[in-house]
Protein backbone atom coordinates (compact mmCIF):
# COMPACT_ATOMS: atom_id res chain seq x y z
CA UNK A 1 0.00 0.00 0.00
CA UNK A 2 2.76 2.48 0.70
CA UNK A 3 4.66 2.03 -2.17
CA UNK A 4 1.71 2.75 -4.88
CA UNK A 5 1.26 5.50 -2.54
CA UNK A 6 4.64 6.83 -3.09
CA UNK A 7 4.65 5.87 -6.52
CA UNK A 8 1.69 8.22 -7.64
CA UNK A 9 3.44 10.85 -5.72
CA UNK A 10 6.51 10.44 -7.50
CA UNK A 11 4.27 11.04 -10.80
CA UNK A 12 2.36 14.06 -9.69
CA UNK A 13 6.29 15.40 -8.93
CA UNK A 14 7.52 14.99 -11.99
CA UNK A 15 4.49 15.80 -13.73
CA UNK A 16 5.41 19.73 -12.57
CA UNK A 17 8.20 19.89 -14.47
CA UNK A 18 9.04 21.30 -17.73
CA UNK A 19 11.64 21.35 -19.95
CA UNK A 20 11.43 24.37 -21.94
CA UNK A 21 9.55 28.10 -20.97
CA UNK A 22 8.17 30.22 -24.05
CA UNK A 23 7.77 33.17 -23.73
CA UNK A 24 6.07 35.95 -26.64
CA UNK A 25 3.46 33.37 -27.80
CA UNK A 26 1.44 35.22 -30.37
CA UNK A 27 -2.39 35.79 -28.97
CA UNK A 28 -3.78 33.72 -32.32
CA UNK A 29 -1.75 30.51 -31.40
CA UNK A 30 -3.55 27.80 -29.71
CA UNK A 31 -1.30 24.84 -27.39
CA UNK A 32 -2.60 22.22 -29.75
CA UNK A 33 -0.73 24.83 -32.97
CA UNK A 34 2.54 26.03 -30.58
CA UNK A 35 2.55 21.39 -29.74
CA UNK A 36 2.11 20.98 -33.32
CA UNK A 37 4.91 23.85 -34.35
CA UNK A 38 7.56 22.16 -31.56
CA UNK A 39 6.60 18.64 -32.87
CA UNK A 40 9.11 19.01 -35.79
CA UNK A 41 11.86 19.00 -33.23
CA UNK A 42 10.55 15.44 -31.01
CA UNK A 43 7.47 14.09 -28.95
CA UNK A 44 5.85 16.78 -27.14
CA UNK A 45 4.45 15.37 -24.16
CA UNK A 46 2.47 18.34 -22.56
CA UNK A 47 1.98 21.78 -23.40
CA UNK A 48 0.61 24.43 -20.92
CA UNK A 49 -0.77 27.30 -22.34
CA UNK A 50 -2.28 29.53 -18.97
CA UNK A 51 -5.51 31.52 -19.57
CA UNK A 52 -6.30 34.92 -17.75
CA UNK A 53 -9.57 34.20 -16.13
CA UNK A 54 -10.78 37.90 -16.82
CA UNK A 55 -9.92 38.11 -20.23
CA UNK A 56 -10.25 34.95 -22.07
CA UNK A 57 -7.24 35.19 -23.66
CA UNK A 58 -3.65 33.04 -22.69
CA UNK A 59 -0.81 35.08 -21.28
CA UNK A 60 0.79 34.57 -24.16
CA UNK A 61 3.56 32.23 -22.62
CA UNK A 62 3.61 28.61 -21.98
CA UNK A 63 5.88 25.48 -20.77
CA UNK A 64 6.95 22.55 -22.87
CA UNK A 65 7.96 18.72 -22.13
CA UNK A 66 9.57 16.49 -24.12
CA UNK A 67 9.88 12.81 -24.14
CA UNK A 68 13.53 13.08 -23.62
CA UNK A 69 16.99 15.23 -23.47
CA UNK A 70 17.71 15.46 -26.83
CA UNK A 71 14.31 16.37 -28.02
CA UNK A 72 15.22 19.32 -25.92
CA UNK A 73 18.42 19.88 -27.52
CA UNK A 74 16.98 19.81 -30.87
CA UNK A 75 14.87 22.29 -30.32
CA UNK A 76 17.38 24.84 -28.72
CA UNK A 77 19.96 24.39 -31.34
CA UNK A 78 17.94 26.35 -33.60
CA UNK A 79 18.54 30.03 -33.26
CA UNK A 80 15.02 31.31 -33.91
CA UNK A 81 11.72 30.66 -33.46
CA UNK A 82 8.95 31.63 -35.41
CA UNK A 83 5.15 31.06 -34.84
CA UNK A 84 2.36 32.64 -36.91
CA UNK A 85 4.91 35.74 -37.95
CA UNK A 86 6.34 36.01 -34.24
CA UNK A 87 9.59 35.47 -32.82
CA UNK A 88 9.00 33.23 -29.76
CA UNK A 89 12.09 33.48 -26.65
CA UNK A 90 13.07 30.43 -25.21
CA UNK A 91 14.52 29.27 -22.12
CA UNK A 92 15.30 26.02 -20.99
CA UNK A 93 14.38 25.04 -17.23
CA UNK A 94 16.43 23.83 -14.81
CA UNK A 95 15.15 21.08 -12.79
CA UNK A 96 15.63 22.43 -8.60
CA UNK A 97 15.78 19.75 -5.95
CA UNK A 98 13.85 20.79 -3.06
CA UNK A 99 15.71 20.79 0.02
CA UNK A 100 15.23 18.38 2.78
CA UNK A 101 13.81 20.02 5.97
CA UNK A 102 16.04 18.94 9.35
CA UNK A 103 14.16 17.04 11.88
CA UNK A 104 13.26 19.62 14.59
CA UNK A 105 13.72 16.86 16.95
CA UNK A 106 17.24 16.32 16.65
Amino acid sequence: MAAASAVRAAGRRSRRFFDIFVAEVPWTASSKEVKEYFSQFGSVQRCQLPFDRDTGFHKRFCWLKFSSPKDVQNVLQKDTHILEGAKLSLQQQTHRRRRQRKNPSE
